[in-house]
């Protein structure tokens, strides 16, 4: 398959565009699937550019390069899942190397965390990005890397990517921007200061939830073969499949991601004058603390969304038997809605003194709104609600 000559500089064609009709071989517009797992030599001591499917397979390099273009960064890796990327980056950090990470992350990258502070491997530093000053203070402990979640799951909270970036550059430390829940259609952390960008790219960038995978992009090219390398040691790898799926899934990013936020607004504006909710946690409302810097750092407010019940887990537990559309599930990003209960889904193993601290409640529902008619999005919540 020959490379693509000429990389669109407009983000909405690389994803629609990056690949297609460079194969060499036959003509094909859509990128082939390679499922081969080893490539022939042309001859003694000569591999090709290929040689074994865990150290490169041109289909996961294909959609590592459109991922890293969107990104704006050197190159990315494809994993096989969004914390398999968290623990390629963390993994070749120096033994006892510490990371600060804030206290309202998703529940699985703090319970890797944990487990690898728990072996010894890295020091934890777990921190209220909102306080300024305590975030400071930990910076100043000399920290390898700054983990950033934004917007927060499942509290939507936004922190300031430029602002972080370059307070952890002043003390040494790398900053990684977990940029799952906008995707690069919606944000692009490297530009703002970031080094490295992880993806779950289960969720928006494959869209349409049949495929667990991850990818981990970095801003420069060294930064980028020493990621390369510990993938090929660790064998932390997207398979060709899963890689394609989510290359085909990127076509489509931003015409979901337009309409799957507009759904996102209105639901919000509806729940936020409902009488059986307290408190919508969304960006995109001008109610929420951290609406102006999310105008200003992001090109929209995408959608994920979460609200209070105002009658707490008893109300809760009312909703989901009789939500309709929306489907009671982990996950998030596919064009199907979801409604998730962190404290007993994505968060359960917090533990509920550090859910408490974190700020979610057992009232706290989530939305991941998708591509259905609003109508019945709405019809379907009230439904819940009433």
């Amino acid at each position: 398959m020959k490379k693509p000559t000429e990389k669109p500089q407009l983000p909405k064609t690389i994803a629609a565009a990056y690949g297609v009709a460079c194969d060499s071989s036959f003509g094909a517009v859509s990128p082939p699937l390679y499922l081969s797992s080893t490539y022939e030599f042309s001859g003694y001591d000569q591999p090709r550019a290929f040689d074994y499917g865990r150290a490169g397979n041109p289909t996961r390099a294909l959609a590592a390069e459109a991922i890293a273009a969107l990104e704006g960064g050197a190159g990315a890796v494809m994993t096989s899942s969004g914390l398999a990327a968290i623990d390629l980056l963390v993994g070749r950090l120096p033994v006892g190397a510490k990371v600060v990470i804030q206290n309202d992350c998703y529940g699985g990258t703090l319970r890797l965390l944990k487990a690898r502070e728990k072996l010894g491997y890295i020091q934890l530093i777990v921190v209220d990005f909102s306080d300024l000053n305590a975030l400071e203070a930990a910076i100043k402990k000399g920290p390898s890397l700054l983990f950033i979640e934004t917007p927060s799951n499942p509290l939507m909270r936004v922190f300031d990517i430029a602002v972080l970036s370059s307070l952890a550059k002043r003390y040494g430390a790398k900053t990684v921007v977990d940029n799952t829940f906008l995707s690069p259609a919606l944000q692009q952390p490297l530009s703002l200061g970031a080094d490295y960008v992880v993806h779950s790219t289960t969720k928006f960038l494959n869209g349409h939830s049949d495929v667990v995978a991850g990818a981990l992009v970095a801003l420069n090219d060294e930064d980028c073969q020493e990621l390369n390398d510990w993938s090929n040691i660790t064998g932390a790898i997207s398979s060709p499949f899963d890689s394609w799926l989510t290359l085909r899934g990127i076509r489509t990013l931003f015409a979901r991601m337009e309409q799957q936020e507009k759904n996102a607004m209105t639901i919000a504006n509806h729940l936020n004058n409902h009488g059986s909710v307290s408190k919508v946690y969304y960006p995109g409302l001008t109610t929420h603390p951290n609406h102006e810097l999310a105008k200003r750092q992001q090109q929209g407010f995408g959608a994920m969304l979460s609200f209070e019940h105002k009658d707490g887990e008893t109300g809760v537990r009312k909703l989901v038997e009789t939500v309709k559309t929306f489907t009671l599930a982990e996950s998030l990003g596919g064009v199907e809605s979801l409604i998730a209960h962190p404290a007993t889904m994505t968060h359960a193993d917090m533990g509920a003194e550090a859910r408490k601290a974190a700020g979610i409640s057992d009232g706290l529902l989530r939305l991941s709104v998708g591509l259905e008619h609003i109508s019945d999005l709405i019809e379907g919540l009230d439904a819940g609600l009433s």
